[in-house]
C-alpha cells in the first residue's frame, strides 16, 4: 500500500482507495490500529475488484442514511462494522476468509 499525505479530505483521517492510503497526517501511520482497519478495508477493496466495493459502500450508506445520522449510517456500512470490529486483532487477515465482512450484518454488530 502506497501512503499519500493529503488535506482534502478533512472529514477523515484516512481514506483507501488500493493500493493508497490517504492520511491528513502521516503520524497516523504509526498507530497500529489505525493501519489495520485500513489494511482490511484494503482487502475487502482486492476481494471485490474496487469498483464493487465503491458501489455496494455507496448504496448501503444511502439506504442506511434514510433511517440515521451520517455517523450512526456510517459506522452501520457492513464494511465499517468488520473494520472496526476486528481494528485490534492484529491476526485478523492472517486468518481472515473472503467475503468474511458478510457475516458482520448480524444483528450483534450494529450500532
Amino acid at each position: 500500500m502506497f501512503i499519500k499525505q493529503v488535506s482534502i479530505f478533512k472529514w477523515v483521517n484516512g481514506m483507501v482507495i488500493w493500493p493508497f492510503l490517504f492520511v491528513q497526517n502521516k503520524n497516523f501511520c504509526k498507530d497500529a490500529t489505525f493501519m489495520n482497519h485500513e489494511r482490511i478495508h484494503a482487502r475487502q477493496q482486492l476481494e471485490m475488484l474496487l469498483l464493487l466495493f465503491f458501489l455496494w459502500y455507496g448504496i448501503e450508506y444511502l439506504i442506511l442514511r434514510l433511517k440515521y445520522n451520517h455517523d450512526r449510517a456510517y459506522r452501520n456500512i457492513v464494511f465499517e462494522r468488520e473494520a472496526y470490529a476486528m481494528e485490534c486483532d492484529m491476526e485478523y487477515l492472517k486468518h481472515r476468509k473472503m467475503w468474511n465482512f458478510t457475516r458482520f450484518y448480524s444483528k450483534k454488530y450494529r450500532l
